[in-house]
C-alpha cells in the first residue's frame, strides 16, 4: 500500500479503457490473443508467432516467391499474425493508432 499527495496522483493519473499495446505484447509474446475495442471487425485479433528460427521445408510456394528449392530450410524470424475480419490470416505491422492506443484487451 502506498500514498500520494492528492496533486500528485490527479497529475499523473488517468482513466483508460484497457491495455497500452507494451502491456498487450507481452501478454501475446505469452501465448496469449490481443485485440482492440477500437476494431470495428468481427473477430480480428493479433497472435504473436515465434517463427522458425532453425526453420522448415520450403514449400512451392514459398520457394517459388524467394528462388529457393522446395524443402531447403526457410529460417523466418519472430511476427505478429493478425486474424482478419473474413477468418483468414495474414502477417501484420502494427500503426501508430495501434501502438499508442489503450484500448487493447486480451482475448480470452
Amino acid at each position: 500500500e502506498s500514498w500520494s499527495p492528492k496533486e500528485v496522483f490527479e497529475a499523473a493519473y488517468r482513466q483508460v479503457d484497457g491495455l497500452n499495446f507494451g502491456l498487450a505484447l507481452e501478454a501475446m509474446k505469452q501465448g496469449r490473443r490481443g485485440t482492440r475495442r477500437g476494431w470495428n471487425g468481427k473477430n480480428m485479433s493479433v497472435a504473436y508467432q515465434k517463427g522458425y528460427p532453425d526453420g522448415i521445408p520450403c514449400n512451392e510456394n514459398t520457394a517459388r516467391a524467394w528462388g529457393m528449392k522446395v524443402g531447403e530450410l526457410f529460417k523466418c524470424r519472430p511476427y505478429l499474425q493478425l486474424r482478419c475480419a473474413d477468418g483468414s490470416f495474414q502477417m501484420w505491422v502494427a500503426s501508430q493508432s495501434d501502438i499508442l492506443a489503450d484500448d487493447w484487451y486480451i482475448v480470452e
